[in-house]
């Protein structure tokens, strides 16, 4: 596996981590992240999670990210190839490429769209076909910078992911094809020009 390909998945799976702490902080323990939480605007129904429950909710949501986040490392560790015994019907058996390829792809995507929602939504107070709707997080100076500090790695995730995906692709389907006996074309040449 190249170091290139091993640090990549390590780096993407610590994209999460920053945001998840700003997030258990600000919302679990109550830290002075930012200003004002508004959960509606006036005349609209209340929060879809009661503020009793946002710290669990943000513990929770902050745990499966980095969950997703760690699967990158499937992508460049053995057991992303062949699937850990332990798993009942599944144990031993090579994970076919497209099970790994098609998630991490649409993963990949939709993790490239998230960093300019979550701009427009908490820096401009807009949805992202730019209408305004007003409430979110209000900050002010370094409640700012460490907003951005904690969310711009977040920009990487989908980035890093298909760079991943690919080198996976790639991988798989070029170890699958010299498996069945067919050599790659510069194999095939230099035995060739030995002859």
């Amino acid at each position: 596996m190249p170091r290139w390909a091993v640090v990549t998945a390590y780096l993407t799976s610590l994209t999460v981590l920053p945001s998840s702490v700003w997030r258990i902080v600000g919302f679990a323990f109550g830290a002075p992240v930012v200003e004002r939480v508004s959960g509606h605007r006036p005349g609209e129904g209340p929060s879809l999670i009661p503020d009793s429950w946002m710290g669990v909710y943000v513990v929770g949501l902050s745990v499966v990210s980095e969950a997703l986040a760690f699967l990158a490392l499937g992508l460049v560790c053995r057991w992303g190839e062949v699937f850990p015994r332990w798993l009942p019907r599944l144990g031993g058996r090579t994970v076919p490429v497209r099970a790994a390829v098609i998630p991490a792809a649409v993963g990949s995507t939709l993790l490239m769209i998230f960093p300019y929602a979550l701009f427009m939504h908490y820096v401009l107070d807009s949805t992202v076909t730019g209408v305004r709707h007003g409430g979110g997080l209000v900050m002010h100076g370094w409640q700012s910078v460490a907003f951005a500090a904690a969310y711009l790695p977040l920009a990487a995730w989908g980035p890093l992911l298909a760079v991943l995906t690919v080198h996976y692709h790639r991988r798989r389907t070029r170890r699958a094809v010299s498996g069945d006996g067919l050599r790659p074309a510069g194999a095939a040449q230099a035995v060739a020009a030995k002859r």
